[in-house]
């Protein structure tokens, strides 16, 4: 405070004596102290220079010259100079004082994601404009940037109002793209979009949005603005510079832009309804919830607005994008909505919101299940659902297939072959967000009418490719399709009923999960998921002695953010734990058709001196603890994040509510809450790392690495064991393996291998020598001809031990330098 009145005092007295050239000296001193921070008391400073009159201000701008060029100045005084040159300069007589050094300084900020509002910056766009020249493209876009974090502040909007071109920001494909519209009705439309700042469009909004869209034509806007949406969330066109602790700036949208792309999309629902624009919205949304490092989600904002935008369109492609969206988007605001609007348009239609999950699904242009042909002048092309992928093929004129697309559909039928493809990306998606929901349906214990059930499910040109490969039980008794017809285990025919349901194992007895199995083997049946060889999860004697807990996948250390996104796919609601003086309840699933909620207790882990977290403080790793049940209105549990005792929060004088007996829990519930624990663990734990055989950091995760990557198999990798008893002898390297307990035995030419079937890790003759391959992103895939027939989908670890012993036995065909040299 006495420092700043004493430079404010110094001002005054520079001017009465005459020293104006050296209170330029002064004032660099100044920034000096201040650090380039011209906010708060030190505004005052300012205030008190820009009171000199105009001949006083233009000798200290001379004098600011001269500092700029004096040998001793560095970068940080020259910059500070640039400023206080811009501030002292403002209203005098044009002088372009320091003009190419001012644009190479601007030239750098262009580079900069934004900048903080202390420093000043606007002075040298002012200073720019007043000399009559235009600010680039890329400054104006980081002064826009800046904006978003000048609190309180009115200098730096107050420039960036003058600001108007262009009106996106650069660096973004799909901004580029837009900006090269630059007659005036895009122009308009643009900068319109840019103002969409609220969470949802209001009437005005909307009017303003149609008169601009009519003067253009509907068709034309569609037309021009959806192959934007396809350009969003590309790299950057430029990329800008990060600070050590920054998120990932270059992968997130432009916050500018991102105000523009909520209005895009509210804009594109005005439109008349279109399979296209529902398609790019629905993309939209999937995009902007990718997570970027050190930010979270892209940008829920426009995600949130692609799904407003969705349920503002009356048709069936949006409605199906909605459900689709539903099965697939955990981050939880945006699912809020989708579920409000889902249910608003179930209460619309007097439907439940299952019923209109089911009633969403498109046929995508198949005509019967899984299969669909168009005749495109004398070529055919045939559309068919092959396990969990669409494919497309061509026959000529004569019905012989052909490799490639026929050049006359290319020529001549162009826009129905663009339909075709974006079908088949369609189905892909679809599909797997519908086997996704009937993963579900085991907990959701639905009930159908045969008729109903058969039309929306076995039926349907699209779920029926799903539904065919599972098995139901129609009036109790358990039926599978083969043949053209649903048929028993011993192959009656099944062909009416009154009630449906989908089957789980956990109600039959071992003897007729064993024949399904066999039934499904026999007929070359691949489920879209584990049904017949789902796990099963009785309750065990440890269990019924805690009584109110299992502690059966306790004491494990997860990868906290694998963990994280794993269970809200599983539909859990977990928080990240930080090494901050915070508490936060256990991830937990609700169960509302049971009136049960299940937790599963976890803890931060982080070293002893917290060292293992993130630069946002976010622990990597979590230690695994109890799994306890509670009726769903329970009071809230919750523990700090660091680890300690879990507690009960009661408010308004609440009783504390005791956890439910074990013995209490449907065995339905307890096998499909432990199977999706056993979930977390098999995939998140970090024994599961290959290149952690030195036990991580400091080593202090060796004893648990070597425990179980290499200890007794939990119940999915003994279901693995099972398949894979059965599947050996097919394989083309059946004489070089060979199950013993816990392993895969393979035999090489220069070693024997044991591969473990939990974790996947490899140990070769002599002596047990741990070998390291690391896996790549996508295994080869088990479902090829080396691997045979497998009876269901989706275990990626049976994947990795299958690509790996294929490897191995081979082993004298090895190429990978980080291989070879272990062995």
């Amino acid at each position: 405070m006495a420092q700043i009145q004493r430079i404010k005092d110094l001002i005054g007295q520079r001017a009465t004596d005459g020293d104006l050239e050296e209170l330029a000296v002064d004032l660099l001193k100044a920034a000096i102290a201040n650090n380039g921070n011209w906010t708060g008391l030190w505004g005052g400073v300012l205030t008190r220079l820009l009171e000199l009159p105009p001949d006083a201000r233009s000798r200290v701008a001379d004098g600011l010259v001269t500092q700029y060029h004096s040998e001793q100045a560095g970068p940080n005084a020259r910059e500070n100079a640039l400023i206080l040159l811009g501030i002292v300069s403002r209203d005098l007589p044009p002088h372009d004082r320091l003009a190419a050094e001012r644009l190479a300084l601007l030239d750098r900020i262009s580079r900069q994601h934004s900048f903080w509002y202390g420093a000043r910056y606007e002075t040298l766009i002012e200073a720019e404009l007043a000399a009559g020249r235009p600010i680039a493209p890329a400054v104006v876009a980081t002064v826009r940037r800046a904006v978003l974090h000048a609190y309180q502040n009115e200098d730096l909007p107050r420039t960036a109002k003058k600001l108007t071109e262009p009106p996106l920001n650069v660096g973004e494909e799909w901004a580029e793209a837009a900006l090269r519209e630059t007659d005036t009705a895009w122009q308009a439309l643009l900068t319109h979009m840019a103002t969409a700042t609220a969470a949802k469009p209001n009437a005005k909004w909307d009017k303003q949005a149609a008169a601009l869209i009519d003067a253009l034509g509907a068709d034309r806007v569609r037309e021009t603005a959806l192959p934007w949406l396809a350009l969003v969330g590309r790299p950057r066109t430029f990329e800008l510079e990060r600070g050590r602790y920054e998120p990932d700036v270059n992968s997130a949208y432009d916050p500018y832009n991102a105000n523009a792309l909520r209005g895009l999309a509210w804009l594109l629902s005005l439109l008349p309804p279109h399979p296209h624009t529902a398609r790019a919205l629905g993309a939209l949304v999937e995009t902007s919830l990718k997570k970027v490092a050190g930010l979270g989600p892209r940008n829920p904002k426009v995600a949130n607005a692609g799904v407003n935008a969705l349920a503002r369109i009356d048709s069936e492609a949006a409605l199906a994008e909605l459900a689709r969206l539903a099965t697939r988007v955990t981050y939880k605001n945006t699912a809020k909505l989708l579920d409000t609007a889902l249910e608003a348009r179930a209460v619309a239609l007097g439907l439940s919101r299952e019923e209109i999950e089911e009633l969403a699904v498109p046929a995508y242009g198949l005509t019967e299940v899984g299969h669909a042909e168009h005749r495109l002048g004398e070529a055919t092309a045939v559309l068919e659902v092959q396990g969990a992928k669409a494919v497309l093929t061509w026959h000529n004129a004569s019905g012989k297939p052909v490799r490639s697309v026929p050049a006359a559909v290319r020529r001549d039928h162009a826009e129905e072959l663009k339909e075709l493809k974006a079908a088949v990306k369609d189905i892909d998606k679809m599909l797997s967000a519908q086997s996704e929901r009937l993963d579900r349906q085991f907990l959701a214990d639905r009930t159908w009418s045969y008729a109903t059930w058969r039309e929306r499910y076995l039926d349907h040109p699209l779920v029926g490719t799903l539904a065919r490969r599972l098995l139901w039980t129609v009036d109790g008794t358990t039926v599978g399709y083969a043949e053209g017809s649903l048929r028993t285990v011993t192959g009656a025919p099944v062909t009416d009923g009154a009630e449906v349901r989908l089957w789980h194992p956990v109600d039959h007895t071992p003897v007729e999960i064993v024949a399904w199995r066999d039934w499904l083997e026999r007929h070359g049946v691949t489920q879209p998921f584990k049904q017949a060889h789902r796990e099963v999860y009785l309750l065990t004697d440890a269990e019924r002695t805690t009584g109110t807990y299992s502690n059966r996948f306790a004491a494990h250390v997860l990868r906290q953010h694998q963990f994280h996104s794993l269970a809200a796919a599983r539909g859990w609601r977990d928080k990240l734990r930080l090494a901050v003086d915070d508490e936060a309840p256990p991830p937990r699933r609700d169960l509302p058709r049971w009136g049960l909620r299940a937790e599963y207790w976890v803890e931060g882990e982080g070293g002893e001196d917290y060292t293992d977290i993130t630069d946002s403080g976010t622990f990597l790793r979590l230690r695994t603890d109890q799994v306890r049940f509670y009726p769903i209105d329970a009071p809230e549990n919750s523990a700090h994040c660091c680890g300690g005792e879990y507690r009960m929060w009661l408010r308004d004088g609440a009783d504390p509510v005791d956890p439910l007996p074990l013995t209490e829990i449907p065995p339905l519930v307890l096998s499909e809450v432990l199977r999706d624990v056993d979930l977390f663990v098999g995939v998140a734990s970090v024994g599961n790392d290959p290149t952690w055989q030195d036990g991580g950091p400091g080593g202090r995760f060796r004893e648990y690495w070597t425990s179980y990557g290499f200890g007794e198999l939990n119940q999915s990798a003994e279901t693995r064991r099972l398949l894979l008893d059965r599947l050996i002898p097919r394989l083309a390297i059946a004489d070089r393996c060979t199950l013993e307990g816990r392993f895969l035995h393979v035999k090489g030419d220069r070693h024997t291998y044991k591969i473990h079937l939990g974790s996947g890790n490899i140990l070769r003759t002599p002596n047990d020598q741990y070998l390291c391959i690391v896996p790549k992103s996508n295994p080869s895939n088990p479902s090829s001809p080396q691997a045979g027939y497998l009876p269901y989908e989706g275990d990626r670890m049976l994947a990795v031990i299958l690509s790996k012993a294929m490897m191995l036995a081979d082993d004298t065909k090895i190429t990978d330098p980080t291989i070879l040299s272990q062995l």
